[in-house]
């Protein structure tokens, strides 16, 4: 019995291992240049000497409307210099968080050859946590205000479900999505199974570039959430199945299941107990359901119809 019992728990740790590395790529001969640029530093420290400079530097953040005197207002402003001096206490230095953007990119690199690296900018915001990140192919914009960890003063009145995002630990996944916004294009499918299996595709890609990072950060779900998400699996897609959703074309499915929010609407009594955008976690297990049992790259999996990926999925919710 102690060598059966041995052998199994041999077995055990090796698939647990063969799991965890399973989107493991060396990506370490792969080069990436490119630069990060401490706007937010050099913007409010910026005296009337080196002003020119900074307008030269940064020509895309000083449109003609934003004169010199308005520059001088924000920076002596005690509200912007507060906000900039408790950035400073989490940022002074951003090295590894600049580790962390290069291996994505690299990651990014080794699935997309085509995939040109960005220069990135660090900047304030004043907190506008609806754009965290900004890209426009060769420039990536970072609002460092949004990432001061989730129980700092600053975000004192925002809702739970989105400080507990605002951490160092979810720039590098915040930088992900905007580049995989740019990669995966709307489906034209108005189905809500489509949008969920579309909503999947990206949270696949996220397990591709980001191998290193946990689930629960990837969806941006605290724990307990992503764990109610894990252990009621069946009973989501029974809900979808049983109420008719998934070739449903009601937008308001969108609210419900799809958008980021404090919980998701089953409409129960136990709502508040789920995570929001459950449709996008369903999607996702779906799209991983499909590239197990399928041998297609990447880009094929972005041009796959929904419809078919879905039929070719094999997916069983788990028990």
């Amino acid at each position: 019995m102690r060598f059966f019992f041995t052998v199994l728990m041999v077995l055990c740790l090796f698939f647990s291992c063969s799991d965890k590395n399973l989107n493991q790529i060396d990506v370490s001969k792969i080069n990436v240049d490119f630069a990060v640029k401490r706007y937010d530093v050099d913007f409010y420290t910026a005296t009337s000497q080196n002003l020119p400079q900074l307008k030269q530097n940064y020509p895309y953040l000083f449109p003609k409307e934003f004169t010199d005197s308005l520059v001088f207002a924000k920076i002596n402003d005690k509200q912007e210099q507060e906000l900039f001096a408790e950035t400073q206490k989490v940022y002074k230095d951003f090295s590894s968080e600049e580790n962390e953007i290069a291996s994505l990119f690299k990651h990014v690199k080794y699935y997309n050859k085509e995939f040109k690296e960005p220069a990135v900018v660090t900047i304030l915001s004043n907190i506008d946590y609806d754009s965290r990140v900004i890209y426009a192919d060769s420039l990536m914009l970072i609002s460092l205000d949004v990432y001061l960890g989730e129980n700092h003063k600053f975000y004192g009145d925002y809702p739970k479900y989105i400080k507990e995002n605002n951490t160092k630990n979810h720039i590098v996944v915040d930088v992900a999505n905007a580049i995989i916004d740019k990669q995966v294009y709307p489906s034209n499918k108005r189905d809500f199974i489509a949008k969920m299996i579309q909503e999947g595709k990206k949270m696949y890609l996220i397990d591709m570039y980001l191998p290193s990072i946990s689930d629960h950060e990837k969806i941006g779900y605290p724990e307990d959430k992503l764990n109610w998400a894990t252990t009621n699996e069946e009973q989501i897609w029974m809900y979808f199945i049983d109420n008719k959703l998934l070739f449903s074309t009601d937008t308001k499915l969108n609210q419900r299941f799809l958008e980021n929010a404090p919980f998701s609407k089953f409409y129960t009594a136990q709502d508040n107990l789920s995570p929001g955008k459950i449709g996008v976690w369903i999607g996702w297990q779906i799209v991983r359901s499909y590239m197990k049992h399928n041998d297609v790259s990447l880009q094929e999996l972005l041009e796959i119809d929904e419809s078919d990926l879905f039929n070719k999925s094999k997916y069983k919710p788990k028990k």
